[in-house]
Order: structure tokens, then C-alpha cells, then sequence
């Protein structure tokens, strides 16, 4: 025991010591690599990277042997390896010592004017730091060696006299307290920690002489439990007695089973006797599959594997059989577990919902009936929504067919001046043509040649100008017809398409006597839907002549567009007309809503314009009309539409006679 002891204090001596001298060597070594290896290699690669960079260009062989052979003279070096661009080596040079140590590389580019020529790679060795290092670690440690012999010398003979005497002393001192015997306190002449370990043991054998006072008290108060435990044994009695009492009256039919195996039955109530009609002496010990309970088994398995994975089962429907001849009867079953010292049991409440069920049949009876007669009914409103269907897409089908008239007339129209101009001029510049032919047979003058040229020149200024007056108007038909029997998406300035719809406009609200004012900055990019924007502003002006200017003459008709921010811009389509009264302003935009039926409208214009405005362009649409002050439609739409539009919700090419 002393030995080990000394040879512990020894260790705890010396580990520590050898352990930061260790430390302290480890760090020297780290240090003197940093100074006498790391440093000279950064050194020798900046130097060798800068000298190697001419003697490389110039291909210099002389010079960059000897720049590598005097790096080689270090003994810490390694090897030396120059490589060109393409990393084919051009210098290697390797030191014949064996390599021992730590290797430690350095590479550098070998540049010239920014450019990589070739590549330096640098192999240094910390052997001889290490090895130096090692001999100072070896010196220390035995110095800490010696010191640790002479303390230990000391430390035995102290330990001896101030440890182990007073220790042999302690422990006659503790056999005595041992063989029992508790009247003498211990003596101690010492206030160390053997003297306060001393004091501990008397304090022991004061605490041992309680104890056993004590002991003797509670063998008294367990007599006086004992007594106290029989009388609660025979209160519980008592308990028990009343419980059965309350088990029996209870008018709620309960079961009491064994938890595990066939699941026995161990009691009944007598709720339970009167709604299965079965004694309490037949069912005990009996189980669920072989007393003829349950009408299907499968259903007790059920109710088993439900608390087997939930722990409870609560109102579950089976059929039962009574004992008695009556017929089953549908119960709705409760479980619940209750945990006792010996066993856990399941406690099953039954309920006759017998009556209930029947009248849930009733009902589902009258349901099937009901359904029946809904079906019935949707069938002949199905019939009915498809007959107004048909007699819709025909009034649409009218209603384009007259749209479609009306533009041809007007493209007709406005075509006719220009072409006829044409014809005229040309007509004319064939009888010049003819003129001066016969004039040129007979000699022609240069008076006369000037003339016939000038005539030709006016013509063919007239008839290029009425010309290009029709290509314009055809090329503007052609794009809003392209535009309003397709849906295809693309990227429009919205000025320009504009000013081709009010193009194709212009001779039917002319017609009327009417005029339509726009006003439509430049620079707005729409992506979106060209044909539905047509159909759009196509039927609210359209809807001027035959609605707001009814009876009147030299109405006007206002288109504004204003940028709204970076994502939305607004349109305004208003007249000065005798506007929309306010009981019709909330039905406006349902379908087949007119007061001209009869008369040129169908109602379903502007239901088409909202549905194109909210659903194909993603935008909004609202209606004012101010007494006396005309109407004027507002309609807000993003410059770039959403990405998947809708189908087009009616037919296309469209036109004012598609009205409210």
C-alpha cells in the first residue's frame, strides 16, 4: 500500500513535468521549422522563381544549373524541380542523403511579363531540427529523472512517519469500534486530516448508537401499522361490498373479462342478464367464442384487434344474440382495460341500439327517394340549361354573322375612294399615253414632251398616294382580322393597335355621323392577347351608336390610355350620350341583359367584354355613369398578361352589334 502510494505521488511528480516539457519542445520545434526551414524555402522559391524566369526565356541552361545547385548545398534541401508550361520537367535535382523528417513543399509560378513559363517545386526536410530538438527533449527528461529519485527518498521517510503510523493507530481504533464496543470515544492528538478522519469515526459510533435506539423505536410503531393495516383491510371490505352493490344496480349492462387467452368472462350485472336474457351462473367462465353471443365472430375479432392497437374501443356496432328465443339485437360495445395488482381485465358496456338502427334505415330509405327525385329534376333542368345552350351559341352565331357583315361593308367602303381614284388616274394617264402617241408619229415638240411629262409625273403621284392609302387600309384589316379570329400571344406597342381597330371602325361610326377622339401615349409594350383587346373596344364603342347616341346625332366617343405604373395600365371608353340609368348599372355585364332586344342587341356584348377583361387579359373592368354625363367604362390591365389564358368565351370577330 505505501509503495503504491509513493510510486503514485512519484508519477504525479513527473508526468506533468514531462508532459510540459514535451509541450515546450513541441513548440520550440515548431518554431525553429518556421525560422530555419519555412523561411530560407519561402526564400530560395522567390529567388529561384525570379532567377529561373530569364535563364527559362533565354534558355539559359548554365544559369539555371547553377541557381539550383547552390539551393542544393542546403543540407535541408531535398529536391529541386523546374518544370515548363506544359509541366514537362526541365530540372530535377534530388540530395543523396536518405530523406528523414517531416518533407515540407513549397511551389511557386514561374512568370515572366504576367505570363506563366514554367513551374518551381521546392522539398525541404526538418530532420536535422528534429534530431537537435530530440537531444534537448532526451537532456530534460532525465534531469526531471534525477529530480524525481531524490524526492521520492524524501517523500517515503516523511510518509511513512506523518501517514502510516497514524493510520495503523486508526485502524485498532475502528476494529474496536467493529466488535460493537460504542462507550469509548476515540482519542487523537492531531488536528490534520487523519485527526479530522478520527473525529468522523467517533461521530460514526455516536450516529451507530442512535441508530440502533432508533431501530428499536420503529419495530414499536410497525407493531402499532400492523394493527392499523388490518383494520383498513377490513374497511376495504366494506368498500368492496358497496361496489358490488353499485356493479349490480348500474343500468348500463357491464361485463367484467380476463384480459390474455380466451378472454373469460368473470362477472356480470344484472343489466346485463335482463338484455341478453342469459343467468349469471350459465355465462361465468365462459367466452365470447363459444357462448353463442356474437352473430359474427368476426366482429369480436375486430373489437379485439381495435384494442389491441388503441388501448380502447368505444361505441362499436355488432349484431348479439339473446339467450331467450328473442331475435339479435344490434348493440353498441364500449371496452376499456383496467389494470389490477394480480391481472389486467376488460370492462365491456353494452347498448341495445336496436330501435335506433331501424329508424336510420327509415331515414336512409327516405334519403334514396329524395336523391331519386333530385336526380330526376337535375336531369330535366340538364335538358333545359342544354336547350338555352343551343339557342345561345345561335343568337352568338347571328350575331357574328351580322358583325361580320358590318366590317366587310365598311372595309368596302373605305376602300372604294382610294381604288377609285386609281382607276381614274389610271384611265387618264392611258389617254395621255394615247395622245402622245400619235404626237410622236407626227413630231413632237419639246413643249409638248414637257407637258405629257409633267401629266404623268401628277398622275403617278395621285395614284401612288391613293395607293398606298389602300394598302395601308387593307394591311390594317388584315392585322385586326388576324388578330380577332385567332388568340395567339405577342408582344404589340398598344398605340399602334389602337389606331388599326379605330381603322376599321372609321366608316361605320362615320356612317352614323359620329366620332370617336382617342388619345394613346407611345412607348407602351403590351405581351398579351391583340384579338381579345380588339373584341373589347370593338363592342363598347361599338355600343355608342345603338345605345348611348340613340336618336342623336354628332355624338362623341373618348378613348384615353394612361400608364399606371411599371405593371398595369388603364383604358377609358367613355361617350357623351344619355348613359346607363342606375337601376341597370349592377346588370350590365350578366348575360342576355339588353333593352334593345328586338332592335339590334342580344345582351351579350358586354357579358363577353368582362369575361375577356377578367379572365383571358387578367384585368379589372368597372362601369360610371354620372346623370346627364354619359358613360364610361374603366378598364385596368397588366402590360403583361397572365401566362396561361382561357379559352375564348365566345366567338370571335365580334362587333358593336354584341351589345348590353
Amino acid at each position: 500500500m505505501r509503495q503504491t502510494l509513493m510510486l503514485g505521488a512519484g508519477l504525479g511528480i513527473f508526468l506533468p513535468a514531462l508532459l510540459f516539457t514535451y509541450f515546450q519542445t513541441a513548440s520550440k520545434l515548431e518554431t525553429e521549422v518556421n525560422q530555419r526551414v519555412r523561411v530560407p524555402m519561402q526564400l530560395y522559391a522567390d529567388v529561384l522563381s525570379r532567377g529561373l524566369a530569364i535563364a527559362i526565356w533565354t534558355l539559359d541552361n548554365e544559369v539555371k544549373t547553377g541557381l539550383t545547385d547552390a539551393v542544393m548545398r542546403n543540407p535541408d534541401v531535398i529536391s529541386v524541380t523546374v518544370r515548363d508550361e506544359f509541366q514537362k520537367i526541365l530540372i530535377y535535382k534530388k540530395s543523396g542523403l536518405p530523406v528523414q523528417g517531416t518533407p515540407l513543399i513549397e511551389k511557386r509560378p514561374i512568370a515572366r511579363e504576367g505570363l506563366a513559363i514554367g513551374y518551381l517545386e521546392l522539398e525541404f526536410t526538418t530532420a536535422r531540427i528534429e534530431a537537435d530538438i530530440f537531444q534537448d527533449f532526451v537532456k530534460q527528461a532525465m534531469a526531471l529523472l534525477a529530480q524525481l529519485a531524490i524526492s521520492f527518498a524524501l517523500i517515503w521517510l516523511l510518509f511513512d512517519w506523518r501517514m502510516m503510523r497514524p493510520l495503523r493507530a486508526l485502524q485498532a481504533e475502528a476494529s474496536r469500534l467493529a466488535r460493537g464496543e460504542l462507550e469509548q470515544p476515540l482519542q487523537w492528538r492531531h488536528a490534520d486530516e487523519l485527526g479530522a478522519l478520527a473525529q468522523g469515526l467517533d461521530h460514526m459510533r455516536t450516529d451507530l448508537s442512535n441508530l440502533i435506539a432508533e431501530r428499536d423505536q420503529k419495530n414499536d410503531a410497525l407493531t402499532q401499522e400492523l394493527l392499523v393495516r388490518r383494520r383498513t383491510e377490513a374497511a376495504l371490505g366494506v368498500s368492496q361490498a358497496k361496489f358490488l352493490a353499485i356493479f349490480d344496480g348500474s343500468p348500463v349492462a357491464i361485463s367484467v373479462s380476463q384480459m390474455g387467452g380466451a378472454f373469460t368472462i368473470l362477472d356480470v350485472n344484472n343489466a346485463w342478464e335482463r338484455l341478453f336474457g342469459r343467468s349469471r351462473e350459465a355465462i361465468l367462465g365462459s367466452s365470447g367464442e363459444n357462448n353463442g353471443m356474437w352473430v359474427n365472430q368476426d366482429a369480436r375479432d375486430e373489437v379485439l384487434q381495435a384494442l389491441d392497437q388503441h388501448g380502447v374501443v368505444s361505441r362499436y356496432r355488432a349484431w348479439m344474440q339473446p339467450g331467450d328465443g328473442r331475435p339479435s339485437i344490434l348493440c353498441e360495445i364500449s371496452v376499456q382495460v383496467v389494470s389490477m395488482p394480480e391481472s389486467a381485465m376488460l370492462i365491456l358496456a353494452y347498448e341495445d341500439v336496436t330501435d335506433s338502427h331501424q329508424q336510420a334505415l327509415n331515414i336512409l330509405g327516405l334519403n334514396e327517394t329524395l336523391e331519386r327525385r333530385v336526380g330526376e329534376r337535375t336531369q330535366e333542368l340538364s335538358e333545359a340549361l342544354s336547350q338555352l345552350t343551343t339557342a345561345q351559341s345561335e343568337l352568338v352565331r347571328k350575331e357574328k354573322m351580322s358583325a361580320l357583315g358590318s366590317l366587310v361593308a365598311g372595309v368596302a367602303h373605305e376602300l372604294n375612294t382610294p381604288v377609285g381614284n386609281s382607276l381614274t388616274v389610271a384611265s387618264t394617264l392611258q389617254e395621255h399615253v394615247k395622245a402622245f402617241a400619235s404626237d410622236v408619229e407626227k413630231g413632237i415638240t419639246r413643249s409638248r414632251l414637257n407637258a405629257f411629262l409633267t401629266d404623268v409625273s401628277e398622275g403617278s403621284d395621285i395614284l401612288m398616294h391613293s395607293l398606298h392609302r389602300a394598302a395601308e387600309l387593307v394591311a390594317s384589316f388584315k392585322q385586326v382580322a388576324v388578330d380577332q379570329t385567332s388568340v395567339n400571344r405577342r408582344v404589340f406597342q398598344l398605340d399602334a393597335a389602337v389606331a388599326e381597330i379605330l381603322l376599321t371602325l372609321g366608316p361605320s361610326i362615320r356612317k352614323a355621323h359620329h366620332a370617336v377622339h382617342s388619345s394613346v401615349p407611345a412607348g407602351i409594350t403590351m405581351d398579351g392577347y391583340p384579338g381579345p383587346l380588339a373584341q373589347i373596344l370593338t363592342n363598347l364603342i361599338g355600343n355608342a351608336p345603338l345605345h348611348a347616341f340613340d336618336g342623336r346625332e354628332n355624338g362623341v366617343v373618348t378613348l384615353n390610355v394612361r400608364r399606371l405604373n411599371d405593371t398595369h395600365v388603364e383604358l377609358t371608353v367613355s361617350d357623351n350620350g344619355g348613359g346607363i340609368p342606375k337601376a341597370n348599372l349592377a346588370r350590365v355585364f350578366d348575360p342576355f341583359f339588353t333593352t334593345k332586344f328586338g332592335q339590334g342587341g342580344s345582351g351579350l356584348g358586354l357579358n363577353i367584354v368582362y369575361n375577356l377583361v377578367t379572365d383571358m387579359m387578367g384585368g379589372h373592368l368597372r362601369v360610371d355613369s354620372p346623370p346627364g354625363q354619359g358613360a364610361c367604362f374603366t378598364i385596368t390591365l397588366p402590360l403583361v398578361a397572365p401566362a396561361a389564358a382561357p379559352e375564348v368565351p365566345s366567338p370571335t370577330l365580334l362587333s358593336g352589334a354584341l351589345s348590353r
